[in-house]
């Protein structure tokens, strides 16, 4: 608890002893002789006590000309009780109305907590490293880029940065929810906000500090209270006129049955006063929002950040789900997935011909940058799992190979000489250009044919990665009630077909231009049914038209991405595609929790509102009608704040 929560309490404990041992008195008669004035000033101290605040608020928001909110409505609710000499229940109205606030208060403090867990992960200090080699502590705004910084362990990264010494392991939990750390050596990116583990690690700044991944992630969850869902603006819109109609009608029901000469005025002040006392909105006003912001909790629990609740609200309502391929279902790293040697009278193994073709390719690839190049180059020096399950590695000669012979042809492969005869590499033209006899593969992946000294040697084939578990992902995404899954890619039909039937996408288009991607997901709008959402889930980098254009936007796999944290509408900060889900199942239970908060609130509060203008109910239930609705909706949208598969 606060300080002013705890102040709070402390003055509901005393006044709610005074309350019983006055309802005692009351109840034994010790104030049968006592004049009503007295007894009218020993009810008033403690309702001082407990409600100056309300009426020091409403007294303030009357200046300010607003009027009709809650603590008007208990200020002129509890007055009105006083004046017809209802002290007791006067003194009940303003307690329970403050145990009700506190519990509030409580309640968003709590639901807060996740979220300001998550602001924890700014860093407070810098280490800069001086040109002598000694370092200062700066803040971490100060820090330029290509500053020096020394992160010791325990110490969070300052801002996006370059490893340039040392080894560690570094613990990203408070961004991906991902518990297990993550290795770093020389070399490799980090971001801010991480935390460094046993090890010490100098770094270079690759990000002033307003541009590191940090400062994008705080300012994006400032902002998103600002992002209200359409039940929010709603409720606001509701209690804007509610308020004000419910204070004329219990002003009416005051005034109009006594000069009628049905009821008396005490009786009819008495029902003016539940009517004030139930119609307070605080149930709503405090229910609604409180419970979008513990499913943006729950997201940000386990790596997901939502940019507002109004894009939790359409993620409730997903129907389709449409996905870029590389980078999001695949990796986006090329790997030999075959190696096909030729069909020769040979007396070797075939795994000794697979080792022979691989070091051959590897050669001749060993003098291009190509990223094919790279692939072939990786699978022979550092393992395969085609051969020996990966354990067999080994190193380039680069004696073998003639520099000065290689060259690339366009749009063909390239040539080498290869201890001392032509090695070529690349597709069927270059082969067929050559007059080179051999097997044409249909392959789904990238083909390189070798061969050798005239001869035909065999085929790499190298293939994009799908990820660990995209296809279990997409299976969750149905059963947490995705109708259609849909694949978007630039890449060859034949390839987008295989990604596609492998993680079980119901759809896939390929070839695609950015600008085509766009006019397609235009198409797939336009199909959705009335109500339903369209999210498009890239890797925020090239795919930010195609996030924006979408009713909601995810971004992949975008640790560190500036594109991704700009244009998505909720970010995932991993490469976890499983959260998507997860995020789908939060948003759908938050939502019904809040309507189930509405339905609840504005169904007791009718009831009692008809009864209380009947004259067949009391305060007491006036009380229920106001805080008790409050506490048990309140205590409603907290378990938006716990999420389970």
């Amino acid at each position: 608890m606060t300080k002013k929560q705890k102040k709070t309490l402390n003055r509901i404990l005393l006044v709610l002893a005074i309350f019983i041992v006055l309802l005692l008195f009351d109840n034994l008669g010790a104030f049968v002789n006592v004049p009503k004035f007295i007894q009218f000033v020993i009810y008033l101290v403690p309702y001082i006590v407990i409600g100056y605040d309300v009426i020091k608020k409403a007294a303030v928001n009357i200046s300010h000309g607003q009027v009709f909110d809650e603590n008007f409505l208990m200020m002129i609710a509890t007055f009105g009780a006083f004046g017809i000499g209802e002290y007791s229940e006067a003194l009940a109205v303003m307690l329970f109305y403050q145990v009700g606030e506190l519990f509030q208060s409580y309640a968003v403090g709590k639901s807060r907590q996740s979220i300001t867990e998550l602001m924890s992960i700014a860093p407070e200090t810098a280490n800069k490293v001086l040109e002598d080699g000694s370092a200062i502590e700066i803040d971490p705004e100060e820090v330029s880029i290509g500053d020096i910084l020394l992160v010791r362990a325990g110490e969070k990264i300052p801002v996006d940065a370059q490893v340039v010494e040392g080894d560690s392991f570094i613990d990203t939990a408070a961004l991906t929810g991902e518990s297990v750390p993550r290795r770093v050596r020389t070399g490799d990116e980090v971001i801010s906000g991480c935390l460094n583990g046993e090890g010490i690690l100098k770094v270079r700044a690759t990000k002033a500090y307003e541009d590191s991944t940090v400062a994008k992630i705080l300012e994006l969850v400032e902002n998103a209270s600002n992002k209200k869902s359409r039940m929010e603006n709603f409720i606001t819109r509701f209690a804007r006129y509610y308020t004000p109609v419910v204070t004329i009608g219990a002003l009416l029901l005051a005034i109009i049955p006594p000069l009628l000469g049905q009821i008396a005025f005490s009786d009819s002040i008495r029902r003016a006063c539940i009517f004030l006392i139930v119609s307070c909105p605080c149930a709503l006003v405090i229910s609604v929002p409180l419970g979008f912001f513990g499913g943006i909790g729950a997201s940000s629990k386990i790596g997901v950040l939502v940019k507002g609740s109004n894009f939790l609200e359409l993620t409730a309502l997903l129907d389709t789900v449409v996905f870029d391929k590389t980078g999001t279902l695949t990796k986006g790293e090329f790997k030999v997935t075959e190696l096909i040697p030729a069909d020769n009278s040979s007396d070797k193994r075939i795994e000794d011909k697979e080792k022979d073709l691989l070091r051959i390719a590897a050669h001749g690839e060993s003098l291009s940058n190509h990223p094919i190049a790279r692939s072939v180059l990786m699978a022979y020096t550092e393992g395969t799992s085609l051969i020996d399950n990966g354990n067999w590695k080994n190193t380039i000669d680069f004696s073998l190979v003639d520099e000065a012979s290689s060259k690339e042809i366009s749009g063909r492969g390239l040539s080498v000489s290869f201890q001392g005869k032509e090695l070529l590499l690349g597709n069927d033209k270059l082969l067929e250009d050559n007059g080179i006899s051999f097997t044409k593969l249909q392959s789904v992946g990238t083909v390189v044919y070798v061969a050798y000294d005239g001869a035909y040697q065999g085929a790499v084939v190298i293939s994009d990665v799908i990820k660990e578990g995209a296809k279990e992902a997409l299976s969750e995404m149905k059963k947490a009630g995705v109708k259609k899954t849909v694949m978007l890619t630039g890449d060859r039909t034949a390839a987008a077909e295989d990604v596609a039937k492998k993680v079980g996408a119901d759809m896939v288009f390929a070839e695609l231009l950015p600008a085509d991607k766009v006019s397609k997901l235009e198409n797939l709008l336009l199909s959705e049914d009335n109500g339903s959402k369209l999210a498009f889930v890239g890797d925020g980098i090239n795919d930010a038209p195609v996030l924006m254009r979408a009713d909601v936007g995810i971004a992949m796999g975008s640790l560190g991405s500036d594109a991704a944290i700009e244009a998505a509408d909720i970010v995932i900060m991993d490469d976890d595609i499983g959260k998507i889900s997860t995020t789908i199942g939060i948003a759908r239970k938050t939502v019904r929790i809040v309507k189930e908060n509405i339905v609840f609130a504005l169904a007791v509060k009718l009831i009692i509102l008809v009864l209380g203008a009947l004259g067949l109910t009391t305060m007491w239930l006036a009380v229920f009608g106001d805080v008790g609705v409050a506490v048990i909706a309140i205590l409603n949208s907290m378990r938006a704040l716990k999420y389970k598969k």
